[in-house]
């Protein structure tokens, strides 16, 4: 059997996995930095890699509690309540837990030691989340002739955000946007959502407190982590 280990593991702005977009790609704005394991941190392991403007991520879901695994799931986009097989599904409870992102790689940078890392846009990761393997995007990975299945049909679960110029301020400026983009993806899950039920999402070391009535996302508190 062929050893899986990681090769590398993200950085990122979520030091939980509630929040994280659903697909990865949805939110541009956040940025993930890829940083590879001692065993695989030289030059040579990312040389040409440069060249492509997009890339494949197989990773793991460390944040996923797993008992086993089910044959069916209840994905999201379908609101929860209707089942389908797990492989015609993108859910995180799998028999492997791996996954799979296709991300921008915006730049190729060094560490004070000369060690390669990667800073990649639109990730669906959390912080820590382990990096099997990473490949380039290439031309044949787009199937104009693609059906997309039950996620052609179904409703966009996007919400309308309202930020307060008060909690707006309390927002690093290089995070506001991809604070934004994450709120409007509407992070509640799925089933039982309550107009009055305040959730949180740990995002940048903030806690933002919000809640969801009539298509708009209201954020009603602002405070650092911890």
């Amino acid at each position: 059997m062929t050893e899986i280990r990681p090769v590398a593991h993200a950085r990122t702005d979520f030091p939980a996995k509630f929040g994280i977009p659903r697909q990865a790609g949805l939110v541009p704005e956040l940025v993930a930095r890829i940083v590879f394991v001692p065993e695989f941190r030289t030059p040579d392991a990312v040389r040409g890699i440069d060249g492509f403007s997009h890339l494949w991520l197989v990773w793991g879901f460390s944040g996923v509690e797993r008992d086993g695994w089910s044959p069916v799931v209840r994905p999201p986009r379908l609101g929860g309540d209707v089942r389908v097989g797990v492989f015609a599904s993108r859910s995180p409870f799998r028999p492997n837990g791996l996954g799979l992102s296709s991300v921008r790689l915006l730049a190729v940078e060094s560490d004070a030691a000369g060690a390669p890392e990667l800073l990649v846009g639109g990730a669906d990761l959390m912080d820590g989340t382990p990096i099997y393997d990473i490949k380039p995007y290439v031309a044949a990975d787009v199937h104009a002739d693609a059906t997309l299945g039950f996620t052609a049909t179904n409703a966009d679960y996007g919400v309308e955000v309202d930020l307060p110029d008060t909690l707006a301020v309390l927002v690093p400026a290089d995070k506001l946007a991809a604070l934004v983009g994450v709120l409007a993806q509407d992070p509640r899950p799925a089933v039982g959502r309550d107009p009055e039920r305040v959730h949180g999402v740990e995002f940048a070391g903030l806690n933002v407190r919000f809640r969801v009535a009539r298509g708009v996302l209201h954020v009603v508190e602002v405070h650092p982590l911890g």
